[in-house]
């Protein structure tokens, strides 16, 4: 019995991706497997831990509980579109990239792409967050090394970052 397949057109980070994938494939598994974009990764495969996290529309959701098919005619970004592209050999971290790092809230970097994204995300619903709300910003994803302090100071410092215009 051979699996029926469809043809879908990713926009991923800005660019088309056509791609033929069986009705059951999962939007992170054809953004690593058929997009080539390994930043989303994958943990629990549920949807609780967060690490798939990628933006549909300027949205975060778990690319893991999303079928391919279902994100045809939607922008997708990836940890891969978060940094700008100065057009000269050269990419400018996001603030909250950037953030993290000065931060070190990076910890082992596995479940890092999921809170980019969804701190990317809620920045832009609340750009001045108290220490409190970033901890509310961050509570739907998981740190196995658990970072979580250096990650709420990214928080904050990414806020920081965004009103100076970085």
């Amino acid at each position: 019995m051979t699996e029926e397949v469809h043809d879908v057109r990713l926009q991923v980070n800005g660019a088309t991706h056509a791609v033929t994938v069986p009705a059951r494939r999962l939007l992170s598994d054809a953004l690593r497997h058929d997009c080539g974009l390994t930043g989303t990764h994958v943990g629990c495969e549920h949807g609780v831990c967060g690490a798939c996290t990628v933006l549909m529309d300027g949205r975060p959701v778990r690319s893991c509980l999303v079928l391919a098919v279902s994100a045809e005619d939607t922008e997708v970004t990836t940890v891969e579109g978060l940094a700008e592209d100065t057009g000269e050999d050269d990419t400018v971290l996001s603030p909250v990239q950037q953030a993290f790092s000065d931060c070190h809230g990076l910890q082992c970097g596995f479940c890092t792409p999921g809170f980019l994204t969804t701190i990317t995300a809620g920045l832009r619903a609340n750009p001045d967050p108290t220490e409190d709300e970033a901890r509310d910003m961050i509570a739907g994803n998981l740190c196995r090394c658990t970072g979580y302090q250096n990650i709420v100071k990214a928080v904050l410092r990414a806020a920081e970052l965004t009103r100076e215009g970085r």
